[in-house]
């Protein structure tokens, strides 16, 4: 059974939901505390949804100094698989793990409901569906909007980084690019949560994908 830590930072809100999410889809969900440098052996690591350090400064600016960040950075290195969700993609982008940073929503408004992505990639880390396919799965976030300078974007699509996109303008993103990885594909990060969207008691559960893929490649 694939052991998964996920991390939580003070203002992390969604850590119980990707604890769940995890056990729900069969594998062993760890509890990681931001304090500490040691990821206890664990196979796969998943940087949850919320609001760290309150958001102060810039989302996610903080939490990138935290103690578990360095040993997250050295798991990414050696190929560990690594999955950002919202806040997490935040902090990720701020680590210099994946491209871009995340800057407020263009309406000047948090949004929160469920939001189609359209396939841009076939990946694992979205169930190697077809180029074209949608994904409905809830975002609720303020600080949404991924950016990169111009000319920066079509190099990541070249290169296959561009997973997802959102079939509508959510929050200003650039390109609508809603989900992003790291050159070598193991780091994975996006604004919608995928832990939201696991249980057909309570909706879509096309978030399903992106979270077998963490168990699989771990």
């Amino acid at each position: 059974m694939a052991r998964v830590g996920v991390v939580t930072f003070p203002g992390t809100c969604d850590d119980r939901d990707a604890l769940r999410a995890i056990g729900v889809l069969g594998g062993e969900p760890v509890a990681l505390w931001h304090g500490e440098a040691d990821l206890k052996g664990v196979d796969a690591v998943l940087l949850p949804g919320g609001f760290s350090y309150g958001d102060y400064l810039r989302c996610g600016a903080i939490a990138r100094f935290s103690p578990v960040m360095a040993a997250v950075a050295d798991f990414a290195a050696g190929g560990g698989p690594v999955l950002g969700v919202c806040n997490g993609f935040q902090v990720l982008c701020e680590a210099g793990l994946l491209p871009g940073v995340l800057r407020p929503n263009h309406a000047g408004r948090f949004v929160c409901r469920d939001v189609d992505l359209a396939v841009e990639e076939v990946s694992p880390w979205t169930g190697n569906r077809p180029i074209g396919a949608t994904l409905s799965i809830p975002v609720k976030h303020h600080d949404g909007a991924w950016f990169v300078p111009d000319g920066e974007l079509a190099p990541l699509v070249d290169r296959g980084q561009i997973l997802l996109r959102y079939t509508e303008d959510v929050n200003g993103a650039t390109g609508r690019v809603a989900c992003v990885t790291n050159e070598a594909g193991n780091v994975c990060g996006l604004m919608p949560h995928p832990e939201h969207a696991v249980d057909e008691l309570l909706g879509p559960i096309d978030g399903r994908p992106l979270l077998e893929q963490l168990l699989a490649a771990a």
